[in-house]
């Protein structure tokens, strides 16, 4: 899922600070902040239509509501591996994520083996992990409100990765539930 420009700016906000505090962390660049609701991978080609079928038919009654709040760390904080955003859902957002799972899984595409759970990943760590001044730059930040979004749609996306980081593109949009008057 896409998120709306007023958030995208107030986490670019938020990740242009915390690069200054630590240059050296995988940062990831605003224009690239999504919610992942299934990792695909890669995939033939010819197999690009089956998905795009697969999608079409995910449904749900209502649009989703998400609330991006609050920041944490996978899996854990004293040696994270991610950073992230948090988003706060309607419960149908997991429902959503559910139903697109099991059109993939049809098509042979495996299922994720860990829950659902929703965020937006801001930064990579790997070793030496986090430095203590930006635990700190963090914390300070912790409780901040990022923004929000109701939306009734979902889109396929396709990276690729280029020296430069991650590229995406916006493959097909999928309406899963009608537009509110």
């Amino acid at each position: 899922m896409e998120i709306p420009s007023s958030a995208r700016e107030n986490l670019g906000d938020l990740l242009r600070s915390l690069r200054a505090v630590s240059p050296q962390t995988r940062w990831v660049r605003p224009e690239n902040l999504h919610i992942t609701l299934k990792f695909i991978g890669e995939v033939p080609q010819e197999n690009l239509a089956g998905i795009q079928n697969a999608l079409a038919g995910v449904r749900s009654e209502q649009p989703v509501t998400l609330d991006f709040r609050g920041l944490g760390f996978f899996p854990k904080e004293k040696h994270p591996r991610v950073f992230w955003a948090g988003i706060e859902a309607s419960p149908n957002l997991k429902l959503l994520a559910a139903e697109i799972e099991r059109a993939t899984e049809k098509l042979g595409i495996p299922r994720e083996q860990r829950p659902f759970s929703p965020h937006l990943t801001l930064a990579r760590f790997g070793p030496p992990w986090l430095p203590e001044n930006l635990r700190a730059s963090i914390q300070e930040r912790a409780a901040r409100d990022f923004g929000s979004l109701r939306t009734n749609q979902f889109h396929l996306i396709e990276s690729k990765l280029k020296p430069s980081g991650a590229e995406y593109t916006t493959v097909e949009s999928f309406p899963f539930a009608a537009a509110e008057a």
